[in-house]
């Protein structure tokens, strides 16, 4: 098996989103990466525990792409092995009334992780520089000042809200947050294949909506915006991934080794020792427990 890059999925520079591949090969078979997949989650299985004793970090995990990209399933197949108090996961949908109430960002910052654990975002705080600039007339749900038709949305309005979503990672970033973001790179033949799958099976028959083929329609639109993102907000400190997302296999076993590759670097990451007075009186604690 070839292997797994960083700097070839991290976006470091501007890029035209064309020329970013949706498919890549790392010379193994789907048993071959489902076994290197498995291995790896429990490697950062045990990172997760380490730093869940460790409680000076937390582990943001952003994940974008456009419909069928395989979003839930690789958060699935990459973090089974993970004991579920270390990890939580958020899939941000539609704003309720109580979150309209708020500011866009209110509903994500009070579901970032607490220092210790991992945050996974399905669909993330992006969703308000992508679907709403594609549909502009979900701004107006946000009873925003200054903003009472789709006209008074202009670039200054994107410009702000793309610095007030950089400020924002960064501030967690200074605060102990590590934050991944991987954008699942789907062409558009693929997913009319996934598409059509959800609508040969029965069993998938749940999983499609005719709201998918009218976001289809879109794809040219998503995909400036997407771009737009990934040059506007792929940070040091929050840096975007391009992953290849027409294999689905491939596309987790490169996230769970980005992840892992990430982690190991933060070598103040362990398991904090006892006390020395406690460590030095171990015989007698075993001797106490044996003697009940």
């Amino acid at each position: 098996m070839k292997e797994v890059k960083i700097e070839n999925f991290k976006i470091t520079s501007q890029i035209n989103i064309s020329d970013l591949p949706t498919r890549v090969d790392l010379d193994a078979d789907k048993k071959e990466l489902k076994e290197a997949l498995r291995d790896v989650s429990k490697d950062l299985a045990d990172i997760q525990n380490a730093m869940y004793a460790h409680g000076k970090y937390s582990v943001l995990f952003c994940i974008q792409g456009m419909d069928t990209a395989g979003k839930d399933s690789l958060i699935r197949e990459v973090f089974k092995e993970f004991n579920v108090r270390g990890i939580v996961a958020h899939s941000f949908k539609k704003p309720t009334d109580l979150e309209l109430k708020h500011d866009y960002l209110w509903r994500h910052y009070i579901a970032l992780p607490a220092r210790g654990k991992f945050g996974i975002f399905n669909r993330t705080h992006y969703e308000n520089v992508l679907v709403t600039r594609v549909h502009p007339n979900y701004l107006i749900y946000e009873n925003m000042p200054d903003i009472n038709s789709v006209a008074d949305v202009d670039d200054a309005f994107w410009d702000r809200r793309f610095e007030e979503i950089n400020n924002f990672e960064k501030h967690i970033a200074d605060n102990g947050t590590i934050i991944f973001k991987f954008f699942l790179n789907l062409s558009k033949e693929e997913q009319k294949n996934r598409l059509l799958r959800r609508l040969n099976r029965p069993d998938k028959h749940w999983k499609f909506s005719a709201d998918d083929l009218k976001e289809r329609k879109l794809w040219d639109k998503y995909q400036a915006c997407y771009e737009d993102v990934l040059n506007r907000s792929s940070k040091p400190h929050a840096p975007w991934f391009n992953i290849p997302a027409d294999d689905k296999p491939t596309a987790r076993y490169i996230v769970a080794k980005i992840l892992y590759e990430t982690l190991t670097t933060y070598k103040d990451i362990r398991e904090p020792e006892l006390p020395a007075k406690e460590k030095a009186n171990i015989d007698v604690y075993k001797q106490e427990l044996n003697d009940e």
